[in-house]
């Protein structure tokens, strides 16, 4: 059986892989390197301890050097990674998502033909230098939820998360986590930097991209997500991505 790619066992200091998987479910991971992962194809969920990220095609996000995360992706994904060390290139000390330019793209797909196991050419280098001097000018993209990090509130976070379309309201919810509903609505201001209605939409929206990335109808999406009013879901969809949902993945 194949060893599992390691990319801590690669000496270059910048690098870029490309993987392919029907599906997807790596396991919790950390890298000595800031790793930046570009969705070429599909739909990717990042994870870390602190926060979840859902990637449409022509997004990326930022790891950190030595954080742990996982990804997964319920169907097709085609995947660039690239890995850098911190003394290559100025890079973000904090994990988000950003959303490379054409020619990031470009250049993160010539990348990863580039030999893993022999020095760069000059014009391998050049290739890779001219990549590294773009990424800091990548802008970020809303497409993180924080994750609470009190015991109660991660209660709430998780029965939410498996079912976004539960209507109750923060008070029961608080009640069946065993925090009162003030407590709680101060700790999600607290730990995620949202009041608890803004973090619920936003978990709403992340769930509505990965389901409409499967192939989801819009009408679909926004009854799974709790909305009723499929016209609701859509404004709200397009204030938060720019576009409506049904034009989003075109």
């Amino acid at each position: 059986m194949m060893e599992a790619f390691d990319p801590d066992g690669v000496e270059h200091p910048v690098f870029v892989i490309d993987q392919n998987h029907d599906t997807l479910d790596e396991p919790w991971r950390a890298y000595r390197r800031a790793r930046l992962i570009h969705v070429n194809a599909g739909v990717l969920t990042a994870h870390t301890e602190t926060g979840r990220w859902v990637v449409p095609p022509g997004h990326a996000v930022w790891v950190a050097a030595n954080v742990l995360h996982r990804l997964s992706a319920v169907g097709p994904v085609r995947l660039y990674s690239l890995y850098a060390d911190a003394e290559a290139a100025p890079l973000p000390a904090q994990s988000d998502a950003v959303v490379p330019d054409r020619l990031v793209e470009a250049l993160l797909i010539a990348a990863a033909d580039l030999p893993h196991d022999q020095p760069f050419d000059e014009a391998a280098a050049r290739l890779v230098q001219v990549l590294l001097d773009r990424l800091p000018r990548l802008r970020a993209a809303p497409l993180r939820l924080n994750w609470p990090s009190d015991p109660r509130t991660q209660r709430i976070a998780d029965a939410l998360s498996a079912n976004p379309a539960e209507p109750a309201i923060l008070e029961d919810l608080a009640a069946a986590a065993g925090v009162t509903a003030r407590t709680a609505a101060r700790l999600f201001v607290k730990e995620t930097g949202q009041t608890f209605g803004q973090w619920r939409q936003q978990l709403r929206l992340l769930v509505a991209l990965e389901h409409l990335g499967a192939g989801a109808s819009v009408t679909r999406v926004a009854l799974d997500v709790g909305y009723n009013d499929v016209s609701s879901f859509i404004a709200v969809f397009r204030d938060a991505f720019g576009d409506t949902p049904a034009r989003y993945f075109r």
